[in-house]
C-alpha cells in the first residue's frame, strides 16, 4: 500500500482514525498508471458513507472495467477539516491515499439537502475550485452529481461540471467511453463537456441559461446551443437481475450505520404516496429475481462475514417473491446465528409469521407508518391504509408476542386540520387499549406505543410539489398541540411522542424546492464556517436565514408561497418518465380526498410505461388476459 495521506502526528490526535486509512477486507486495488481515475464520494463522514448501497454499486460497477480505477472519498470530520486547512493538505482518496486533485473524475452521490456544505467543503479541501465556471483549472477533475436530489440540480448547478439523472447501472460506462476518446484526440474542458451532454440523462448547467419574472419565478430555462437537449430523460436499468451488484462488499474496521450484508429485492413502488419522492421518481416498479437474490445472500455473508441480512426496498411486502425469499434465508441462515432484518413489511399475517421467526419478539419492536391520523388524511395524501387495517395489524402482532410498536406520522400536511393531528395521539391511544381490551393470556407487560412525527417538505416530482410549507412556528405549535394531546390520554405512561426539528425542516424545503440563485446562499454560508448541517450539533439556522436575506432572498418564496398549476418549476426540464399532468391529476384527487389504486390494483396512466416494463407491463399483461378471458 501507498504511503498514508496522514502523518502518524495527526493520525494520533484525531477521532476515528481508521476512517481515512483505507485497506478495509475486499478493497479494490490497481495500478492508477494508464486508467481513468474516479473518486466516488459520500459527502458526509465515513460511517454513513460506508452504510449506502449506491455508492457500494457504483464502486464495483466502476472497478469492474480494467481501464478505470474507483476509490472512494468522505468528508472529513471537523478535527481533521481544521488540520487540512491548517497544514494544508489536500483531501484524498482511501484506496491510493493520492490527492482528488489527480483524478480524472469526482463524483458526489446526493442523498440529503443538509449535504450540501459538505459537497462544497470536498471541492475546497480538493483543491480544484468550488465554482465550475471561474474557479476550476483545465486538468481539474470533471465534477459530476448523482442520486436522489440530483431530481432538483438548481441549487448546485454552480458547482457541478455535469449532473447524471437516473440509476447508475445504465449509462456510466458511455461516459468512460467518451472520455478516453476525449484524452486520445485531445480537447478541452467546454468540448467534453458539450459532447458529453448528448449522452442521454447527462445535465451539463453550464450549457443552459435560466431567466426570471419580476415575481421570481422562472420565465425561461433553455440551453444555449441548438445540439443541447432541452429535457434531460431520467435513465433507468430495466433488468436489475443481469447487472452489476457488489458479491464482496468492503468490510470496515469500525461499526458503520448499517453494518450488514445488504439485498436491494426491488426498485420502484407501486403505492402512489402523494408526499413521497422515491415513489414517482424511481418508477416503474421492477424486481430482481429470486435465484439472483439467493446467490447473492451466500456469496455476501462468504465475502464479509456479516451476521445480518436485511432486505433493502421502499415496500418490501409488494416483492413477489418474498415468501419464497424469507423462507430460504431463514431457512440456510438462522441456524448460523445470522440475523434476518426485514424492513418495509405490512402487518398482515405471513409478516408476522416471518418475523416472529427471525426476531427475538420480548426485545424487538414492531413499525407502523400511518402517516396520518385521520382516515381523511390518509385518503388526502393516497397511504391506503384504514384504521381497521391498522388496528387489525397491531392486535395481530400483540397476540403473536410483541408489546413495543413504533409509529410514523407526518405534520404539515395539505388539507390538515387540528382534528388531523389529534388523530395521531388519538389512533395511538386506540392500539394501546385494543392490547388491554385482549385476554390475559396474550398479553406480556405494559404495552410502548411509540409515536413519531417528521414535518412535511413538498418535494420535486411529487403531486404535493404544488403545495405550502408552513412557517417554523406552526410545525412547533402542531407537535404541541399533538403533545398535549397525548399527555391527556388515560395511557399516557404506556405512550410517548417525539418530534423532527423544525428549522431543519424548512432549510430542507428551501434547498430541495430551490432555483440557481439559492447557490450563492449555499456559497456564502460554507464560508461562514458551515458545513455538516445534518448534524444537530453543527447546524446553524441563523446562519441560513441572515445568508438568505444578504443575498436579497426571501426564504417564503420558496417555502410558503403558493404555486399555481402552470408554473415552471426549476426541475421542469427533467423528464422522469412520470408526467406533469398526472402528478395535476394526483393533486387535484389529493384536494377532493379521492384515493387512487397502487399500480398492481389498476394503472392510472403515470406515464412511467415509457421504460418499456416493470410493474407497468406486468399489469398490461395480466389486464390484457383480462380481456381475453
Amino acid at each position: 500500500m501507498n504511503n498514508l495521506a496522514l502523518s502518524d502526528e495527526i493520525l494520533l490526535k484525531i477521532e476515528k482514525p481508521v476512517r481515512y486509512i483505507g485497506n478495509e477486507v475486499n478493497m479494490v486495488r490497481k495500478d492508477p498508471e494508464g486508467k481513468i481515475r474516479f473518486a466516488m464520494c459520500f459527502p458526509d463522514v465515513y460511517e454513513i458513507g460506508m452504510s449506502h448501497l449506491g455508492m457500494k454499486i457504483i464502486y464495483d460497477q466502476m472497478n469492474r472495467r480494467d481501464d478505470v480505477y474507483c476509490e472512494r472519498v468522505f468528508s472529513p470530520w471537523v478535527d481533521l477539516d481544521k488540520v487540512m486547512r491548517e497544514e494544508n493538505i489536500p483531501l484524498f482518496a482511501l484506496e491510493s491515499q493520492d490527492p482528488v486533485f489527480m483524478f480524472d473524475f469526482l463524483a458526489v452521490t446526493i442523498q440529503y439537502e443538509m449535504c450540501y456544505t459538505n459537497i462544497l467543503q470536498i471541492l475546497d479541501l480538493s483543491q480544484i475550485g468550488i465554482y465550475a465556471k471561474k474557479d476550476r483549472r483545465e486538468d481539474a477533475p470533471f465534477v459530476i452529481g448523482g442520486g436522489p436530489c440530483t431530481y432538483n440540480p438548481e441549487p448546485l448547478a454552480d458547482f457541478f461540471d455535469m449532473f447524471y439523472i437516473g440509476e447508475s447501472e445504465t449509462v456510466y460506462y458511455d461516459l468512460m467511453d467518451l472520455y478516453k476518446e476525449h484524452k486520445k484526440n485531445g480537447g478541452n474542458r467546454k468540448e467534453f463537456l458539450r459532447k458529453a451532454s448528448h449522452i442521454p440523462g447527462i445535465y451539463v448547467p453550464s450549457l443552459y441559461e435560466t431567466t426570471y419574472n419580476e415575481d421570481g419565478t422562472i420565465a425561461s430555462f433553455e440551453p444555449l446551443y441548438e445540439d443541447v437537449p432541452r429535457t434531460i430523460l431520467k435513465q433507468v436499468q430495466m433488468d436489475l437481475t443481469n447487472t452489476f451488484y457488489p458479491e464482496k462488499q468492503i468490510v470496515p474496521y469500525i461499526k458503520v450505520t448499517q453494518d450488514r450484508c445488504v439485498l436491494e429485492i426491488q426498485r420502484g413502488c407501486t403505492r402512489g404516496c402523494r408526499f413521497c419522492q422515491a415513489g414517482m421518481i424511481y418508477r416503474p416498479l421492477r424486481e430482481r429475481a429470486l435465484p439472483m437474490l439467493e446467490e447473492l445472500a451466500a456469496k455476501g455473508i462468504k465475502g464479509t462475514g456479516n451476521d445480518e441480512i436485511s432486505l433493502s426496498s421502499l415496500s418490501s411486502s409488494d416483492y413477489s417473491h418474498l415468501p419464497e425469499l424469507c423462507n430460504y434465508l431463514i431457512d440456510n441462515y438462522r441456524s448460523k446465528n445470522i440475523n434476518i432484518a426485514l424492513p418495509s413489511l405490512r402487518i398482515d399475517a405471513f409478516s408476522l409469521d416471518v418475523m416472529s421467526k427471525v426476531q427475538d419478539v420480548r426485545k424487538s419492536s414492531l413499525t407502523f407508518a400511518p402517516e396520518a391520523g385521520t382516515q381523511r388524511m390518509r385518503d388526502v395524501i393516497n397511504k391506503g391504509l384504514t384504521e381497521e387495517v391498522i388496528l387489525h395489524g397491531a392486535m395481530e402482532a400483540f397476540k403473536g408476542g410483541w408489546s413495543k410498536v413504533k409509529l410514523y406520522f407526518m405534520m404539515g400536511l395539505p388539507t390538515e386540520t387540528e382534528e388531523d393531528i389529534k388523530g395521531i395521539a388519538h389512533l395511538a391511544e386506540k392500539i394501546a387499549m385494543n392490547y388491554y381490551s385482549m385476554d390475559a393470556e396474550y398479553r406480556h407487560g405494559r404495552i410502548s406505543v411509540g409515536a413519531s412525527a417528521s414535518f412535511f417538505v413538498p418535494k420535486p416530482f411529487t403531486p404535493f410539489q404544488w403545495a405550502s410549507m408552513c412557517e417554523e412556528d406552526e410545525y412547533k405549535t402542531k407537535a404541541h398541540i399533538v403533545n398535549d394531546e397525548f399527555k391527556i390520554q388515560h395511557n399516557h405512561r404506556s405512550l410517548s411522542f417525539k418530534w423532527h426539528d423544525a428549522k431543519t425542516t424548512v432549510l430542507e424545503g428551501i434547498l430541495a424546492r430551490g432555483d440557481r440563485r439559492i447557490g450563492k446562499v449555499i456559497y456564502d454560508v460554507y464560508k461562514k464556517g458551515c458545513i455538516y448541517d445534518a448534524w444537530t450539533e453543527f447546524f446553524n439556522y441563523e446562519a441560513w436565514m441572515e445568508t438568505m436575506e444578504e443575498n436579497g432572498l426571501d426564504y417564503h418564496f420558496y417555502t410558503t408561497r403558493k404555486r399555481e398549476l402552470d408554473e415552471f418549476f426549476p426541475w421542469d426540464f427533467i423528464d422522469i418518465g412520470v408526467t406533469k399532468e398526472f402528478l395535476k391529476r394526483e393533486w387535484n384527487n389529493a384536494m377532493a380526498e379521492k384515493v387512487t389504486p397502487n399500480c398492481r390494483q389498476k394503472c392510472s396512466g403515470c406515464g412511467a410505461a415509457k421504460f418499456g416494463g416493470g410493474v407497468c407491463y406486468e399489469s398490461k399483461s395480466k389486464m390484457d388476459e383480462n380481456r381475453c378471458s
